[in-house]
Parts: structure tokens; sequence; C-alpha cells
């Protein structure tokens, strides 16, 4: 039960903190994300500017960097930003939407991970992109299964000394040798737009409130899945599932972890 436990241990220390967020995101899911970090206690800051973002990445609790609608002025952006986390020790997250499908952000994200980030989030194709074995999905959408990208989630975790999160209809986490699934969620959560962007928002609260990057990332996943899971069962459909999910981590607790959460250690297979 320990992954369990400290699930609800991490939600804790993440409501009684309320750590400050740095999010580079997409215009598209802005707006969402600040909401879903709002309802789990975190503090979002939105700030994307060549000037300040640098700035506040050094002092924020965690870095959030969404290549989803990226222009080269705010890659050169988020490049300043991750340095400036990086040289003052804060973590971050890098999410490379649309990584293979696209030149332009493929070869962004590669100079990405030269800023070392404690953990890259994204779906199979982009997963399996970066780390080299294919080509991308199709435009944000994957075409590959997250238990077939797990050896490249592997391979890229071990090259670049940061832990991969591969989400799916069961999300794997690794850094390399350990290795968690999550199995929360529901068939509904991809007709919402910018879910996959909303977990790599909530893996930066928690990685600024807990020190192993596998389990910070693991329990944003967790969080996530399991709010639009519990929220699935009474919505009307896709549009009212965004709302239900963000009122569904506000309202998330340590009995409905305890009680629904599906979330193991790969080998082993004991929570």
């Amino acid at each position: 039960m320990y992954l369990i436990d400290n699930s609800s241990q991490v939600l804790a220390k993440l409501r009684q903190t309320a750590p400050l967020v740095h999010n580079m995101t997409n215009i598209v899911v802005a707006n969402t994300t600040a909401n879903a970090l709002l309802a789990l206690g975190a503090s979002p800051a939105m700030v994307d500017g060549p000037i300040e973002a640098p700035e506040l990445a050094a002092v924020a609790a965690a870095l959030v960097v969404n290549v989803g609608t990226v222009t080269p002025a705010q890659g050169d952006a988020m490049l300043a930003a991750t340095k400036a986390a990086h040289d003052a020790g804060r973590p971050w997250v890098l999410d490379p939407v649309a990584v293979g499908a696209l030149s332009y952000r493929t070869e962004l994200c590669k100079q990405l991970l030269a800023n070392k980030p404690a953990v890259i989030r994204g779906n199979a194709s982009e997963i399996m992109a970066l780390a080299g074995a294919s080509s991308g999905g199709k435009g944000v959408d994957s075409t590959d299964r997250a238990e077939a990208a797990l050896a490249s989630a592997q391979k890229l975790a071990l090259a670049s000394n940061a832990v991969v999160a591969v989400s799916g209809a069961c999300d794997y986490i690794t850094d390399g040798e350990r290795v968690i699934t999550v199995a929360n969620g529901d068939a509904m959560m991809p007709y919402v737009t910018g879910l996959g962007c909303t977990a790599t928002a909530l893996t930066g609260a928690t990685l600024a409130v807990c020190d192993d990057a596998l389990l910070a990332a693991a329990y944003a996943l967790l969080y996530l899945g399991l709010a639009g899971e519990l929220a699935a069962q009474n919505t009307a459909g896709p549009a009212s599932l965004q709302t239900d999910i963000i009122n569904g981590l506000y309202h998330l607790n340590e009995n409905q972890i305890t009680q629904h959460g599906r979330i193991r250690f790969y080998e082993t297979q004991t929570a």
C-alpha cells in the first residue's frame, strides 16, 4: 500500500503549501490547466515572455514547458527559462507535443533536453519519436499504445536522466529501471482537449512537493485519471466532463484514492 498511502500524503502536502507552478504552455489549454492546478491546490503562473520567463523560472517551485503552439520567439524563451530553472535547481517538466510530426518543435525539444528536465510526459508516439524510435503520431494524437512505448521510454529516461511518463489507457512511468503503471481513467477522457497537457501541469505541482520524480509523475497521473474516472460516472458528455474533472480534482480525497486508485510497481505488481 506504499504508493497509495504516499500519494495521499503528497496530495496533502501540495494543498498545505500551494506551490507556485510556472507554466509556459499552449494557447489551447492555458485556462484549463490553470484551473486544474488551482483545483488541486497549487498556485499557477502563466508567464512565457522572453524577459520575465527566465526570472520566474529561477524562483518558482517548478516549471512546466509545453510546446503545443510554440513559436520561435517562445522557443527561445523556453530555452532561456529551462536553463534558468536548471541553474537554480528548480525541477521542470517537458511536454513534447507533436514531436516527430513537425520539425521545428522536434529540434527544439532536443535542445531543451540539454537543460535536464526532471520529467518528460507525452503520449506514446511523442515519446517514441523523442527517443528516436518513430516519426511521431497524427498531429497531437498518438497512433501507438502506451505499452508499445515502454522500451523507448526507458531508453529515453536513461539517456536524459529524466523520468519519462507515457499517457494512455494505462499510463507507464519510468526512470529507466523502475516502472510504475496507473490504470485509472475513462474512455471519454480523450474527447476532452488538453487533458494530456493538464497531466503535465499537475506533474509540475507534484514535483514541487515530492523529491522522487518517478513518484511525483505517477501521482499526477493518478490524481487526474482518478478524477476523470469518477467524474465520467455522472457527466453528460465531453464538454461537461472537462468541468467535472476540475471539480473532481478539488474534491479528491484520501478515501477515493484508497478505494479506487490503481497504481502499481510494474515488476512487483504491489501497491
